[in-house]
């Protein structure tokens, strides 16, 4: 296993809150109407302004994916020259754009902007592992709402299967997301779920060893200097602290199962005939089949390697729309 069960479940609960929230809130800002029988979606203004209107929107994945490639380009030219702080103000743009947008589905969107602003400079300038994991939960869905007018689904299939393939290149073969995902951690500054913990599993194996190595010499200390015996139990616990890690799950992780998800809401309520809160209803079995892909992998996963989760959650992704068509 990865990391340890608690921390497992810990990251899975958080990304199903993460998928659920955003699809209640995409469910929320989409308008419905149906004129002389046909269903129409309309997306309202957000923070960006109005939604651009894409007529072939099949092939917005080609662009979609560029637009990543030149950001991850960007990144890595960033990390190069050492402008750590550049990141870190493009990074704070970012946030306060996407919680904004997510937060102005439900309330006036001044007040979105300060209170995404006010959390986006504590989670880039005070970190706060809290702050830091309850913004990541609405991030992602700005995100997909500012996608989400430019996608239809087979974009979204198209999608799925080029951002897998991408990340198991870049984790498998070039490994640049490793040194990508390294970099944020390091500038406190990174895109997606951070939980840090002590991993007690190493400690215990090493106080095993001391116990099978040196236990006729520790019977013989016990017996013979009380004092000696309670500096090796110090020594001990010492051990049993275990090793500081960070719990990671990258940002695309958390957005491209939501982007997907969203898609095949839209879908239903466009095309399907579902009315909005039974699409909604339906899309959640793909937040629960894709968690459960994601817990898999976290679960059978080897300690200390790297794994491009994106294969395992568009597994998830298609498995739950399967079931959705069948239901």
């Amino acid at each position: 296993m990865k990391h340890t069960l608690h921390i497992t479940l810990i990251i899975a609960a958080i990304f199903l809150v993460s998928q659920v929230v955003g699809l209640v809130t995409v469910n929320q800002y989409l308008i419905v109407d149906i004129i002389d029988g046909e269903t129409n979606i309309d997306y309202p203004e957000t923070l960006l302004g109005e939604p651009p209107e894409v007529e072939k929107k099949t092939f917005s994945f080609i662009y979609i994916m560029l637009t990543i490639l030149v950001g991850t380009a960007f990144i890595f030219v960033l990390i190069h020259f050492k402008l750590g702080k550049l990141w870190k103000y493009w990074f704070l743009f970012a946030v306060v754009m996407t919680l904004a947008i997510s937060f102005g589905v439900y309330i006036n969107p001044f007040i979105a902007f300060v209170l995404a602003l006010i959390l986006g400079l504590i989670k880039v300038f005070k970190p706060n592992i809290f702050v830091h994991n309850f913004t990541e939960v609405f991030i992602y869905t700005g995100v997909t709402i500012a996608i989400l007018p430019l996608i239809n689904l087979v974009s979204a299939f198209m999608l799925l299967l080029l951002i897998s393939g991408y990340d198991a290149i870049a984790v498998w073969k070039s490994k640049h997301m490793i040194k990508l995902a390294e970099f944020q951690t390091e500038s406190k500054v990174f895109a997606g779920l951070l939980i840090p913990y002590k991993d007690k599993r190493e400690g215990e194996i090493k106080d095993a060893k001391v116990k099978t190595a040196k236990v006729a010499q520790a019977k013989k200390v016990a017996n013979l200097a009380p004092a000696a015996k309670s500096k090796n139990s110090e020594t001990k616990k010492k051990i049993v602290k275990g090793k500081a890690k960070n719990a990671i799950l990258g940002g695309g992780d958390i957005a491209f199962p939501l982007i997907f998800a969203s898609v095949v809401m839209q879908h239903l309520i466009e095309f399907e005939g579902y009315s909005k809160l039974a699409a909604l209803n339906s899309t959640f079995i793909i937040a629960v089949t894709t968690t459960i892909a994601l817990a898999a992998l976290l679960f059978f996963s080897k300690e200390d390697r790297f794994y491009p989760a994106m294969p395992f959650i568009s597994a998830g992704c298609i498995l739950g729309y399967a079931i959705v068509l069948l239901l």
